[in-house]
């Protein structure tokens, strides 16, 4: 087996190119991470079958027809949960009863950011909570979302996690501590490297189930046919030692609920 790698380095405009020397290469199938690559990756051919390891909202973004039976040559994982911010939102308010406002980090140029955003904010008009914006596209965004933090002071930070934030993830962490400011985040890898909590979808348990998609269809299989899975195992993840640093205590109910402490 050969395996042809592109990384664009979140520079989203070389996907387009990324996926058409994909096609040109004649592979037999396509693997995309996030909700963009698989995109671009079906607009460069509607025959190659393409597998997505994590897309956000492959059905809001066109990506197939139907979760059930996706109809084309694209089927995979999607990490799309409804409720999923709010529920979100509603960990920190456990966290931090006092919780008046919270910043959201997120990609503005994603369809999956931009819909767990709108889940966030209808959360916080629930909660009584004010959901402030912090948009970036693209990697140099980052130094203007950190300055408007600065300026406006949030009670917390959430990250709602595609590949732009994922992989910026510790500097976005070590920010959020060294302003001591409780952080939430979507997937373990960011409380891994130093944010405060994370609640979602577990990452490589999508990584390895969207292998198994691959196999089928390098055996014959019709992606058309595969339905498109959504996550099945969701973790919690604590650092203590953030807390520490941040001198917050967990309540002990939510680190019983816990499935992973890192100290």
């Amino acid at each position: 087996m050969v395996i042809e790698r592109r990384f664009a380095e979140n520079r989203l405009e070389r996907l387009p190119e990324f996926a058409a020397e994909l096609v040109r290469l004649n592979v037999d199938a396509i693997v995309g991470i996030g909700t963009l690559a698989p995109l671009a990756a079906k607009r460069a051919t509607s025959t190659i079958p393409i597998v997505m390891t994590a897309a956000g909202d492959p059905l809001g973004s066109g990506l197939v027809a139907s979760l059930a039976r996706p109809g084309g040559n694209v089927t995979g994982m999607s990490m799309m949960v409804p409720d999923l911010g709010g529920k979100r939102l509603e960990l920190l308010k456990e966290l931090l009863p006092r919780l008046a406002r919270v910043a959201v980090l997120w990609n503005a140029a994603n369809p999956y950011p931009a819909r767990v955003f709108k889940e966030v904010q209808a959360a916080g008009s629930i909660l009584g909570i004010e959901v402030q914006s912090l948009e970036v596209r693209q990697p140099d965004d980052f130094d203007g979302a950190f300055e408007t933090v600065r300026r406006q002071h949030p009670d917390a930070l959430m990250t709602v996690e595609d590949p732009l934030t994922f992989n910026y993830r510790k500097r976005v962490a070590d920010f959020a501590t060294g302003q001591q400011l409780p952080s939430l985040h979507g997937v373990r890898e960011f409380a891994a490297d130093g944010g405060l909590i994370s609640y979602g979808p577990n990452l490589a348990d999508l990584f390895r189930r969207a292998a198994g998609y691959v196999d089928l269809i390098l055996r014959g299989a019709n992606p058309a046919d595969l339905a498109v899975q959504q996550p099945t195992t969701f973790e919690l993840v604590i650092n203590l030692k953030t807390a520490k640093t941040l001198s917050i205590n967990i309540p002990p109910t939510m680190l019983a609920r816990a499935d992973e402490v890192i100290e």
